[in-house]
Parts: structure tokens; C-alpha cells; sequence
């Protein structure tokens, strides 16, 4: 299957609920394209590339340590130093996956007062997403309004070299189990007229699944009605 590639934090902020988009500009090998968002459902790879505390809001960066320490990462004197001696599954050689994401929508924004005024809906902080906006001014900022679905059972994968720099999509191997008992019902929704009833579960409850909305339906509806509102979309 293929993951996108986002920062760990992140990730954790996705799992929790706490925002349910993300920003995207495209990195130094994207950059005469830009991002380009070529899949309608992808896993999450949770990466510490670039990843700093000082570019997520403050009530947020507790979280850091809680995940540096599920992936056996220490951090001494702002460096990344890897523990060796922990011989469990998770060890540095390996990453956890638990989060695979369906795009309900890709707004393109190039008004920095618009992005501004998506503040409350994620966790960066403002100096990091004004950077990121002025990050190769000619291309629009990627806005992914995402459903969150939590695995009930973690992908463990060894990591590949290859997956390594500023690369967007990376392709993860999935046994085929778990390709074909995640089937997420295609559909239009009519989001300023929603009202939540059975007909409308993202789910098919009739198939075996092997994950979980992060968020119920009524509460991410809302929030995907207030953002687009925001954007004025």
C-alpha cells in the first residue's frame, strides 16, 4: 500500500483527534511540482525527519517525549541518539503504522490570512506554517481534510533505506489480509446537510474490518463544515 510520509507528531495529533487535515507544499524534491496528491487513501508513516518541538504549539509538546519513547528514541542534547539495547519488536530498525487516512477533500489556499485563520485545527505553530507558506512562494499551500481511521492491530515494518529525504510517498508491503478487509465506502456527501443515521457510516458494516474511525461521524462532520467555512469553501 502506499503511506505518506508525516512528521510522528503529527501522526499522534491525527490519532487523538486533535486535527483532522494537513498541510502540504511539497519538499526540495517536489519542489518544480509541488505536492501532488495522487492517492484517495493512504497509510501514515510516522517520521522524525525534520520533526522539531519548536514548530508545534506549546500544549502540544508534551507529546513528544510519550512518542520518542514508543519508538525507542532518546533525545541527547537536541540530537537523535537510537537505544540499542532494547531488544523488542519496536527497536530503530522498524517503524509502527497505525493510522490509514481517506481525503475528503484538497483545497488549494494562497492567502496567508486564510491559512492564518486555520490555526485551531492543527498543531503547528504560527512561525512554522508562515515558513511553510513562504517555502517556494510561486506554488499554493495543499490543504488534505482527512478522515482518520486508527488499525486495531499495528503494522510493524522493517524501514527501507530508500524511504529516507524529502519524499512524499513512500510504498509500504501489506500482507493481503489486511489489503482487503479495510474496503471504506466511496461516496459524494452533502456536508452542510448532513444528519448522522446508519446510511451514512463510512464502513461497511457487512465486511471485516480491521480499523476504526478516530472520530464518530457526527463530531467530524461538524469540524469538516466549520473548516471549509473557514476557507470559504
Amino acid at each position: 500500500m502506499i503511506a505518506l510520509k508525516e512528521w510522528a507528531i503529527i501522526c499522534k495529533a491525527l490519532e487523538d483527534g486533535k486535527q483532522m487535515l494537513l498541510l502540504r507544499k511539497g519538499g526540495i524534491m517536489e519542489y518544480r511540482k509541488g505536492f501532488e496528491v495522487k492517492h484517495n487513501k493512504f497509510l501514515l508513516y510516522p517520521t522524525f525527519e525534520h520533526q522539531s518541538i519548536e514548530s508545534i504549539k506549546a500544549e502540544y509538546k508534551e507529546k513528544i517525549k510519550e512518542i520518542l519513547e514508543e519508538h525507542n528514541i532518546t533525545y541527547y542534547n537536541n540530537k537523535k541518539k537510537i537505544d540499542k539495547n532494547d531488544n523488542n519488536f519496536n527497536t530503530p530498525s522498524n517503524n509502527i503504522i497505525k493510522l490509514l487516512a481517506k481525503v475528503e477533500d484538497v483545497i488549494e489556499i494562497s492567502d496567508k490570512f486564510t491559512l492564518s485563520e486555520l490555526r485551531d485545527y492543527h498543531i503547528w505553530s504560527d512561525e512554522y506554517v508562515t515558513m511553510r507558506m513562504n517555502y517556494n512562494p510561486s506554488k499554493p499551500m495543499n490543504v488534505l481534510l482527512l478522515r482518520i481511521y486508527k488499525i486495531r492491530k499495528p503494522l510493524i515494518v522493517d524501514i527501507n533505506d530508500k524511504w529516507a529525504g524529502c519524499k512524499s510517498w513512500i510504498d509500504i508491503e501489506t500482507d493481503r489480509e489486511f489489503q482487503n478487509s479495510h474496503k471504506l465506502k466511496g461516496q459524494n456527501t452533502d456536508y452542510d446537510n448532513y444528519e448522522s443515521n446508519s446510511n451514512k457510516v463510512e464502513i461497511l458494516k457487512n465486511e471485516k474490518t480491521l480499523i476504526d474511525p478516530v472520530i464518530n461521524d457526527d463530531i467530524f462532520y461538524e469540524s469538516l463544515n466549520d473548516i471549509r467555512k473557514v476557507i470559504g469553501k
